[in-house]
């Protein structure tokens, strides 16, 4: 298939698996396949989104935790997609304290702050709540997500997303974690800085009330598609505020109240 052609007979989930994942390969960025494919909705874009996570899996990647996208009212609101979303996350994503954003891999990466959990114990839905999905997790980080797009102007749709893995690029644990007792996680608070500048702040809270609900969330979801959460992985409990853009030569810090800070410069 050419590049960013449609084949012929239409978009399916083999096809937009293949195209998405050469757009991240190539740095190409596209229009939402939902403008040419309407009837992609969450569970076909979910489909996808597992499809690539073999692919990934058979060149090698392992499989290290999952990732919550648009789960603070920030972030929807600027998305314009009003729920949250599942993700894979791979040891090829990491991204080490200290190193820049990989601008060599990334199209259009940004950057936003992330209570990260470490977990104890599996934990599997449904029903989980968010006592419970808790009392599954070892440790508490912060973090940050560096987030990408294939889709141009992150502009897409439920099913555009979800098939992209909720716009994964990479992500940094800081150098402070805690157990959750040790914490009020709904007022544990960061700070956005921005090449010496506060541009933006949240707390817990704004992560569906408490990250311990975006965690229940992740696992009642990935019981509907047939998985669970495993006891050694990281999860995202996805962005606190909204994004900041990181182009090469910024420098962005997220500042925690107790989770320490996470320095991230954006490179050449």
């Amino acid at each position: 298939m050419a590049k960013g052609t449609r084949p012929e007979g239409g978009w399916d989930i083999e096809s937009v698996a293949a195209e998405l994942l050469a757009c991240e390969d190539e740095r190409r960025e596209r229009e939402p396949f939902t403008d040419e494919w309407p009837e992609l909705d969450l569970d076909t874009g979910y489909a996808i989104q597992d499809l690539n996570l073999q692919k990934r899996l058979d060149r090698g990647e392992k499989l290290v935790g999952v990732k919550l996208g648009l789960t603070s009212r920030a972030k929807q609101q600027r998305m314009g997609v009003h729920f949250p979303f599942v993700a894979w996350l791979t040891d090829a994503m990491i991204l080490p304290i200290g190193d820049p954003v990989p601008q060599s891999t990334l199209i259009h990466p940004r950057i936003e702050p992330e209570i990260v959990f470490v977990m104890g114990d599996r934990l599997e839905g449904p029903g989980v709540t968010a006592a419970q999905a808790m009392a599954a997790v070892e440790s508490v980080w912060g973090g940050a997500e560096v987030i990408d797009s294939r889709y141009r102007n992150f502009r897409f749709k439920a099913g555009d997303v979800s098939a992209d893995n909720a716009s994964s690029g990479a992500f940094v644990t800081g150098p402070v974690g805690l157990p959750p007792t040790d914490l009020d996680l709904a007022l544990e608070a960061v700070l956005v800085e921005v090449n010496g500048e506060i541009v933006d702040s949240a707390t817990g809270a704004a992560v569906q009330g408490h990250p311990g609900e975006a965690l229940a969330l992740a696992a009642n979801d990935l019981a509907r598609r047939g998985h669970a959460i495993e006891p050694g992985w990281i999860v995202l409990t996805g962005g606190m505020t909204d994004a900041v853009f990181a182009p090469p030569g910024s420098s962005v810090a997220m500042h925690f109240t107790n989770l320490g800070s996470v320095f991230i410069n954006g490179g050449e």
